[in-house]
Formats: C-alpha cells, structure tokens, sequence
C-alpha cells in the first residue's frame, strides 16, 4: 500500500504535489509499548496509520494519565503535528498500544499543502473538529459523569475492540485510561464482583453480565 491509498484527498492533488508527499514521507514502525511522539518533542509532523494501535493521552503536572482517543488503521493522528495549524497549542503523548506502522508527514510539508490546496485545508479542519469533539465528549465524562458508569463503559468497549469477554489488563492500566487512581478502581472493581458484574483476578478482569455493564455505563458509552 502507498500513500496515496491512505488519504482521501490524494486524487485531488497534483502530480507535483503527489510526488512531494511520497519524497518526502517516511514509513516508521514502532513496537508495541514504545513512545511515539511526547510533549516534549518537536513537531512530529502529521501521522497516518496503516496498521496497529495507538493511545493518544495527556499527563497532568502530577503524572496521571488520561487517554483521549485511540487511533486505528487509517486513522490520522494530527495533534502530534499540532504547529501545523495557527494557534493550536494542544501537547499530548502517543505510544503504540500494539506493533504499529505509519506514514509520517513533515509539517512543513503537510503545512505547504494546506496552504497550495483547499481541499487539504478543509480536510485538515473537519479532522481537527472531528478531535476537538472527542476530546469536549471525554472532558464531559471526565467532570459531569460518575466513575462507576465510565469504568463499566471502559470494560464494555474494550472488550469490543479486543473480541473477548477476558481482558488481561492491571488495574493501574485502568487507572491510567480514565485519569484516576488504582485505588478507586480497585474498589469499584471489587463492587463490581460483589454485585455478579466482573470477575478480577490478578491480571485479568472478566465480563459476565454485560447487560448489567451497560446498565450502569449507558450515559458514558457512545
């Protein structure tokens, strides 16, 4: 697969601007658990995924964690190119939650191309809506919402995305998906057995009633 088979607006460029892209772009892979972009880092440019998984989160001034959104095959990743747009200062950290590989695009380049281009401009500012929006839903749950309903939410759609009923996943991974301590999620989980929702054993928690889930979770699932 090339390039051009990623974005949607390639057919609307022209063949300078096609081959600018291709030259310039490179494919990186990255494996599962390594950080591909950090606040701190420069401008990594705009990321577009051909295969795998990543987790796209921010950090507080105290180290906790909070995940924003995932990106899947031929999802685009922009805030790590966030100087690419005028007056977006959104810093976030992206690590591959699976072996991941992407195209990346140096922000100078994709930056021009806006600039050459309507369509990418338009393009570019749907995308950035489209994150905007996801990032107001979460801040929603995040203030407005009860964390019982975003932990059974949590479980539900991870299960989904990952086609099993068992998921191995530590209760400080939780913690770090929905911006809150191991403790409380410790607590809710066992709640959670106590009532016949889960089963939690060390590494793993289990699905067994996801009527009940959805139940608890139905103002925070999407």
């Amino acid at each position: 697969m090339t390039l051009g088979d990623y974005l949607p607006f390639w057919n609307k460029l022209t063949e300078k601007q096609r081959e600018k892209l291709s030259s310039k772009s490179k494919k990186l892979r990255f494996e599962k658990g390594m950080l591909v972009h950090g606040e701190s880092d420069e401008c990594s440019g705009f990321l577009l995924v051909t295969e795998g998984q990543l987790r796209v989160f921010t950090i507080s001034d105290e180290g906790r964690e909070l995940t924003l959104y995932r990106l899947f095959d031929r999802d685009i990743c922009l805030f790590s190119g966030s100087c690419m747009v005028k007056n977006i200062q959104f810093d976030v950290t992206v690590e591959a939650e699976q072996d991941t590989a992407v195209f990346q695009i140096p922000a100078d380049i994709y930056r021009d191309l806006m600039e050459e281009s309507a369509v990418v401009s338009n393009f570019t500012n749907e995308l950035m809506a489209s994150r905007f929006s996801d990032v107001m839903w979460l801040m929603d749950q995040v203030m407005n919402k009860k964390m019982d309903g975003r932990l059974a939410a949590f479980l539900l759609e991870e299960c989904r995305l990952n086609d099993t009923m068992e998921l191995s996943i530590t209760h400080e991974q939780i913690a770090r998906h929905l911006g809150t301590a191991r403790e409380v999620v410790t607590r809710l989980l066992r709640l959670f057995q106590g009532e016949s929702l889960v089963k939690i054993t060390r590494g793993t928690v289990e699905l067994l009633d996801e009527k009940g889930l959805e139940v608890l979770a139905a103002h925070s699932l999407r």
